[in-house]
């Protein structure tokens, strides 16, 4: 199994959309990114950590490419939207890539470069490609929110 974890906004949606893909073995959603040892929702939301709400995949990468995931990520948000002051996106909300080897870095830095060549989107891409820091998992109450309490069915 490989690891991957990204952040695209709310972290309920993404973890959807990424359990959808059939060699995502597990997704979980937590907070990356930050400086809080140990952060919670209620403080991440207040925007006192400087984590961003992410969802951190296990993934078969026999039957699934990086590249494939990397798409999915690029696929479900707006990169183009800067996050901080002024911006309509709280840093919570952020566009990030944390990648786990050297080779992800690579594929994540070639995939963002291609993106903001394609003219796709007017404003520059905003997304955030970083080493992964320590992931801590949200609340339980986060996990699988979107099947818990709407009958979302990711398969």
């Amino acid at each position: 199994m490989a690891q991957a974890t990204f952040a695209a906004g709310c972290f309920w949606g993404v973890e959807a959309a990424f359990r959808k893909l059939p060699a995502v073995v597990s997704a979980r959603v937590g907070y990356s990114g930050g400086s809080t040892a140990e952060p919670t929702y209620r403080a991440v939301c207040a925007g006192t950590t400087g984590h961003a709400e992410a969802v951190e995949l296990q993934y078969d990468p026999v039957r699934i490419s990086y590249q494939t995931l990397l798409e999915s990520f690029w696929a479900q948000h707006n990169p183009s939207i800067a996050a901080g002051p002024g911006s309509q996106r709280k840093d919570q909300y952020r566009s990030a890539i944390f990648f786990h080897t050297p080779e992800q870095e690579v594929a994540a830095l070639a995939s963002r470069d291609r993106l903001a060549r394609s003219g796709r989107y007017k404003d520059p891409i905003g997304t955030e490609i970083a080493s992964a820091p320590p992931f801590h998992c949200a609340e339980e109450y986060h996990q699988h929110y979107l099947e818990k309490q709407h009958g979302f069915d990711p398969k």
